[in-house]
């Protein structure tokens, strides 16, 4: 079976500064795996590389089989990838975000409202705007929306950020869930303890490259 990520001396720039510089990384399918090191070390960068959202300057780069050198865009609807900033509507409430990013994937009712089950946010929050909930509320808002649109590949960059001890614990056994079902996992932190117990692996960025 393909690696579900498959990077070869990847060169990735943003601007004039090389945010990837020689990376190479196989990940199979169903694993969790644990991105860690320093802030600038190009983390993120490898994340937004196999969401298809930085282009490929040098070297080979296959994701869920598609070539992201050649298209990039298609490989966009089958990643779910939870950076810094949540990806939701404001004025919408946490159920229309879930509704709107399962429909991308024909996601059912009941996947709907099992995404928000899992994450906490079936009962009360459900029809509360995304603009009056918490950082941690918005999170898990996010996080159901991954869920409802049956990513492939997820991709979290410091995914435990604003969870309180619950929502951590929730996130955890979704992940587990996700790979156990044939997702694979890629998650960035700096929370090692959590993070590595969670991962079935641990690479090493620095300077743009893989280790």
């Amino acid at each position: 079976m393909e690696p579900v990520v498959e990077l070869v001396d990847v060169v990735a720039v943003l601007g004039a500064f090389p945010a990837l510089a020689g990376a190479t990384l196989t990940v199979e399918r169903g694993e969790i795996v644990l991105l860690r090191g320093p802030n600038g070390a190009g983390k993120t960068s490898l994340l937004r590389l196999c969401a298809g959202l930085l282009a490929v300057e040098r070297g080979t780069a296959t994701v869920l089989g598609v070539d992201l050198v050649l298209d990039r865009a298609a490989v966009r609807p089958r990643v779910g990838l939870l950076g810094h900033s949540n990806g939701l509507y404001a004025d919408l409430t946490v159920a229309d975000n879930v509704r709107f990013w399962g429909a991308t994937v024909g996601a059912s009712a009941d996947e709907v409202q099992g995404a928000m089950s899992r994450m906490g946010l079936a009962e009360r929050l459900a029809d509360v705007s995304v603009g009056k909930l918490s950082a941690g509320q918005r999170r898990r808002t996010a996080l159901a929306c991954l869920v409802a649109r049956r990513a492939e590949l997820w991709l979290l960059d410091e995914p435990h950020a604003g969870l309180d001890a619950t929502g951590r614990d929730e996130l955890d056994a979704t992940l587990r869930s996700a790979a156990a079902a044939s997702a694979t996992v890629i998650v960035a932190s700096h929370e090692l303890e959590r993070a590595g117990s969670l991962a079935t692996r641990v690479v090493e960025v620095v300077g743009g490259q893989v280790r």
